[in-house]
C-alpha cells in the first residue's frame, strides 16, 4: 500500500534511472496534460513529497500521486512491461531506461514554479529535509479530531498512510477514537519518525521487527486475532472526517485505552 515510505523509495528509483539524462519519449495519457512534451529537456531531480511525487525536466515537473493502486516501474529498452500497457498512465524515457506510472491517481504537467500549488498545503513532510517535529506536533496536538484522523490528515503532517496510524497508535497505546488534543503528539510523531525512517529502504515494511510474512504487523489487517502483546482479541471498524472518506482502523481493547 502506497504511503510516504513507498513514494520516498519511487522517487529514489526514479532519480537513479533519469537524474542527468535528455528524455527522448514523454506521454503523458491524462486530460489536461496529454499533449505535454517535454523530449529534449534534462531530468534534474526526483522528489518525494509525502504522498506526492514530482519529476523535474528543465522548467517542469511531472507531478503524480499513487493514491492506493499507483505504481512507478522502470525498464531497459525493450524490456517487457510487468503490467498491462491500458494502465500507463505516464511514461518518460531516456536512452537507456523507460519509466512508466501505472494506475496513478493523479497526473499533471505543470511548471515546477507552480509546484506549491499542488504540495504547498502539506504540513512538515517526515521524510523531507524540512521535517519539524514541533511543527507538525503542533498541528496535529491542536487538532480536535480523532487521533487517526489528525495522523491522517497530510496538512498536519505529511507521509503517514491508513497502515501507519494504526499501527503507530497501538505502540504508542491509544485507542484511534481518542482526540488528538488529548495525545502527546511530540512523543506519537518521534515515534512515527523513528517507525517510517526505519522502513524507508525495506521492500516490505514492518513494524514488529519480524521480517516474516504475516508477523510484521501488529493490528492491522488482525481482526479477531490474538494481540500480539496481551492475547486480547483485535477489533476493527472504520473511522474518517467525512463518511465518504473513511478508513479501516484495527486497535486491542485492552492494550489502546
Amino acid at each position: 500500500m502506497p504511503e510516504g515510505d513507498t513514494v520516498f523509495r519511487a522517487a529514489r528509483k526514479l532519480g537513479e534511472a533519469l537524474v542527468g539524462q535528455e528524455v527522448t519519449r514523454f506521454d503523458v495519457r491524462v486530460p489536461g496534460s496529454a499533449t505535454a512534451d517535454l523530449r529534449g529537456e534534462t531530468v534534474s531531480s526526483s522528489i518525494a513529497r509525502g504522498k506526492h511525487l514530482l519529476l523535474r525536466m528543465g522548467a517542469f515537473s511531472l507531478h503524480s500521486h499513487l493514491k492506493m493502486e499507483g505504481r512507478w516501474h522502470v525498464y531497459r529498452h525493450g524490456e517487457r512491461w510487468r503490467a498491462p500497457a491500458f494502465q500507463a498512465r505516464a511514461i518518460v524515457g531516456t536512452r537507456d531506461r523507460d519509466a512508466v506510472g501505472f494506475e496513478l491517481a493523479m497526473v499533471e504537467v505543470l511548471p515546477t514554479a507552480e509546484e506549491d500549488r499542488l504540495v504547498g498545503h502539506l504540513g512538515p513532510d517526515l521524510l523531507g529535509p524540512d521535517w519539524d517535529l514541533a511543527e507538525a506536533a503542533r498541528r496535529v496536538g491542536t487538532d480536535e479530531r480523532a487521533a487517526h484522523v489528525a495522523l491522517l490528515d497530510q496538512r498536519n503532517v505529511a507521509g503517514f498512510g491508513n497502515v501507519y496510524a494504526n499501527e503507530l497508535l497501538f505502540v504508542r497505546g491509544i485507542l484511534p477514537t481518542t482526540p488528538a488534543t488529548r495525545i502527546d503528539a511530540t512523543a506519537v510523531l518521534e515515534t512515527g519518525y523513528r517507525m517510517i525512517h526505519a522502513n524507508r529502504d525495506r521492500a516490505a515494511r514492518t513494524f514488529t521487527g519480524n521480517d516474516r510474512p504475516g508477523q510484521r504487523m501488529w493490528v492491522y489487517g488482525r481482526e479477531n486475532k490474538p494481540c500480539r502483546r496481551c492475547g486480547t482479541l483485535i477489533r476493527a471498524g472504520e473511522i474518517g472526517a467525512l463518511p465518504t472518506s473513511e478508513r479501516n482502523i484495527f486497535w486491542c481493547p485492552r492494550c489502546q485505552t
